[in-house]
């Protein structure tokens, strides 16, 4: 009874952790911590310390251990005990491990590989090992717009985000051997968090030497970092908003869910307002909405599921399904995008949410929005809507008109670093328009 309760209030707590990977437990290195949103440090084992974990303790920093296999997980856990971590991260899809960790009274974090994440359990964090490098790929098309490819975790994060209510973690690490610009650490924060979910922040290993030794670029960059961080962290409320667009794409894992890259996204990067919905959280309450769906998977769905969806159209909704039989093709094992001859394969289903989702107004249009994703989130009352906005290209965008459904007087601009901005809001048909002046990386327009 103790252990649950135990259990229960870590869960309430990590609603509000701001995860890192940290790579020294140097109580000294906490001066950079304190000076950032950041209140959770993931270390490896090798760097267990009770002293850097008192010292962590008293700025309100929590530790996290991370643990990816081990031969006696009795003795690993009380290893964490004695180095006074406040719980452990098991970095693998190993659930047995998770569960014997677990035994010992110690909160645990399952970081899994996407295809054993798991939605359906209790735990104080959902989370994936494994993601894209947010950013766009130059040397590509994204076929469902023809700008630039855009590399994003968000459609998955949208699902998982829709699939369970404990907080979502991705922890996918800087590409390999590459120096990265800061700007390219702030997508990856605002990929995540556009969407609800967090981002562990990890360094690459010369960003992170040159922290460590308090080099003046390098602090100027987690200064930069912790000024995005601080921006969502400071508009947490916008989490508890739900997606607020009128298409809703019915999937799981098996159909492609835990993909990047797949129908989803492709929806996404054409910035129609996209609601994913789980097909075991399908109900007449869940279509609320919704005047537009597309079932990727009908051969899936349950006999009740099957007559929510015939009540949705019976009641003028427009129901797009894959023809009998067909399924998202899998990737090769362990993969989480899909290559050239799997999209190929999922071009007629695609056509086919194109041309009905065509030039309507499901939530809201952009113009002139290239290499940008956005996400359309509200609240139940319909009074307040907040689209959040990121920039993946290497420069800032200027000019970009939204055309939002419903009418609104009030328009406040809100990005990282920068005082909100009062915006002229105007009359279109069914609805309002906004010019937004410029976008660096980050922004979100608020209208009320």
């Amino acid at each position: 009874m103790m252990l649950t309760v135990l259990l229960a209030a870590v869960a309430a707590l990590a609603a509000d952790w701001v995860p890192a990977r940290w790579n020294s437990n140097d109580p000294k290195t906490l001066d950079l911590v304190s000076g950032t949103p950041v209140n959770c440090l993931l270390l490896e084992q090798g760097l267990w310390s009770p002293g850097f974990s008192e010292q962590a303790a008293l700025r309100g920093i929590v530790v996290l251990g991370v643990v990816r296999n081990t031969a006696s997980p009795a003795e690993t856990a009380r290893q964490a005990q004695r180095a006074k971590l406040t719980g452990i991260v098991v970095e693998s899809g190993d659930a047995s491990l998770a569960s014997a960790l677990g035994r010992s009274g110690l909160p645990v974090i399952q970081l899994a590989p996407r295809a054993a994440m798991r939605f359906d359990r209790a735990s104080p964090v959902v989370g994936a090992s494994q993601g894209v490098w947010p950013g766009v790929r130059a040397e590509a098309k994204a076929a469902a717009s023809g700008g630039p490819w855009i590399d994003t975790n968000s459609g998955f994060l949208r699902f998982a985000r829709a699939a369970t209510d404990a907080p979502v973690w991705i922890a996918n690490l800087p590409p390999e051997k590459t120096v990265l610009p800061v700007a390219r650490y702030l997508q990856a924060i605002a990929d995540a968090a556009i969407v609800g979910a967090r981002w562990v922040v990890a360094l690459d290993d010369d960003f992170n030497r040159r922290l460590l030794s308090r080099q003046p670029k390098a602090l100027a960059g987690w200064k930069r970092i912790g000024a995005e961080l601080s921006f969502f962290e400071e508009h947490k409320d916008w989490r508890r908003l739900a997606p607020c667009g009128r298409l809703a794409i019915l999937e799981d894992p098996s159909s492609g869910a835990l993909l990047s890259g797949g129908v989803l996204d492709m929806i996404a990067v054409k910035h129609t307002p996209v609601r994913p919905l789980p097909l075991a959280k399908l109900s007449d309450a869940a279509l609320d909405g919704v005047t537009m769906a597309v079932n990727v998977d009908p051969d899936a769905t349950s006999p009740g599921q099957k007559e929510a969806l015939r009540g949705f159209t019976r009641r003028g909704g427009t129901l797009l399904s894959a023809p009998p039989g067909w399924k998202v093709p899998a990737p090769p094992d362990g993969q989480i995008t899909l290559g050239k001859k799997e999209l190929d394969q999922i071009d007629d289903i695609w056509q086919g949410i194109n041309s009905m989702i065509g030039r309507a107004n499901l939530g809201v249009r952009l113009f002139n929005v290239s290499g940008m994703l956005s996400s359309l989130l509200g609240d139940p009352d319909g009074k307040r809507v907040v689209l959040q906005l990121v920039n993946y290209t290497s420069y800032p965008v200027d000019s970009i008109t939204v055309h939002v459904l419903g009418k609104y007087s009030r328009a406040t601009l809100y990005a990282p670093e920068t005082p909100p901005r009062q915006l002229e809001t105007y009359v279109i048909e069914d609805g309002t328009g906004i010019d937004i002046p410029r976008v660096a990386v980050s922004a979100a327009l608020v209208l009320e």
